[in-house]
């Protein structure tokens, strides 16, 4: 490795470190390859998703992500530290660089008010934002012996909508406030439910229809991580512990709100450091949350 490139992972290796919360966890747990590798993938998918979520002007937004789009075109050539590091993770491992392109999609959903009709259109959201990590983490994971990797893609790809179902469910406040409502429009009538906020800025709920819908929600998003984690058995030790710990989180954070919907209603709910690390802890052990 040269010092340019030990210079890019790094750099990635910093962004990682500093901004992947949850994610941090599970990936410090690789060895440092793999660690190296994911971190450089998870900079470029934090830059793409920190595009849509900063405080750039609408159009700047867009041709932000569209400059991604063509410095994926020519990976290669970009001389700056995160594309560097993910051109060499590309050398060294079968990184799905579409998967890239699916998550500026999903991104650029978020640009304009976010309304979804159906469940149908929620799994698409959220195989192009979350689905698309998950396939990007198992190139470098890496399946153990022989395999069916469009099955294994495919797991991964549930465990990420799992992973964004939970986020969502998180968020709803946040997420109301910049005009966004990811829970489907259909199953909103069906339980009478109306996303609003009160007189203090917290989610309104007089006949507790909210926290039904959510409840409900939260044991299908379960129900995803089941069909995920059928992943994980064909992971070898290390890559299947940093898997439990990145997804272990989130699911540490499902369970808390299927059990109590109202923690969500006037703050975003987190683990604390601690218990995170418990999580990757267990992981070791091979525990799952």
């Amino acid at each position: 490795m040269t010092s340019t490139v030990a210079e890019a992972y790094a750099a990635c290796l910093d962004i990682t470190r500093t901004e992947a919360r949850n994610f941090y966890y599970g990936i410090r747990l690789l060895p440092p390859p793999k660690r190296n590798a994911l971190s450089a993938l998870y900079a470029l998918a934090r830059r793409i998703d920190d595009i849509g979520d900063g405080d750039l002007p609408l159009e700047e937004k867009r041709t932000a992500l569209a400059g991604v789009r063509k410095d994926l075109g020519r990976l290669g050539d970009v001389d700056e530290p995160v594309y560097v590091a993910v051109a060499d993770a590309a050398r060294r491992y079968p990184v799905p660089l579409g998967a890239f392109e699916e998550l500026v999609a999903g991104v650029e959903t978020d640009l304009a008010d976010v309304r979804i009709g159906d469940f149908d259109e929620l799994v698409v959201y959220c195989r192009r934002v979350a689905g698309s990590v998950g396939r990007l983490c198992l190139s470098i994971f890496g399946p153990t012996g022989s395999s069916d990797l469009e099955t294994l893609a495919l797991y991964a790809d549930q465990l990420g909508i799992a992973l964004q179902q939970t986020n969502i469910l998180r968020d709803i406040r946040e997420d109301l406030t910049n005009d966004r409502i990811y829970l489907p429009a259909d199953e909103l009538e069906r339980f009478d439910v109306r996303i609003e906020l009160d007189e203090h800025g917290n989610l309104d709920d007089p006949q507790g229809r909210l926290a039904g819908y959510i409840r409900y929600a939260a044991g299908r998003a379960q129900d995803w991580y089941s069909l995920g984690w059928r992943l994980l058995p064909y992971l070898d030790w290390r890559s299947g512990a940093s898997c439990r710990a990145m997804s272990g989180i989130y699911h540490h954070l499902l369970r808390r709100i299927g059990a109590n919907p109202v923690l969500v209603y006037d703050q975003r709910l987190s683990l604390s450091a601690g218990e995170k690390a418990q999580v990757a802890l267990a992981s070791l052990a091979g525990a799952r949350s």
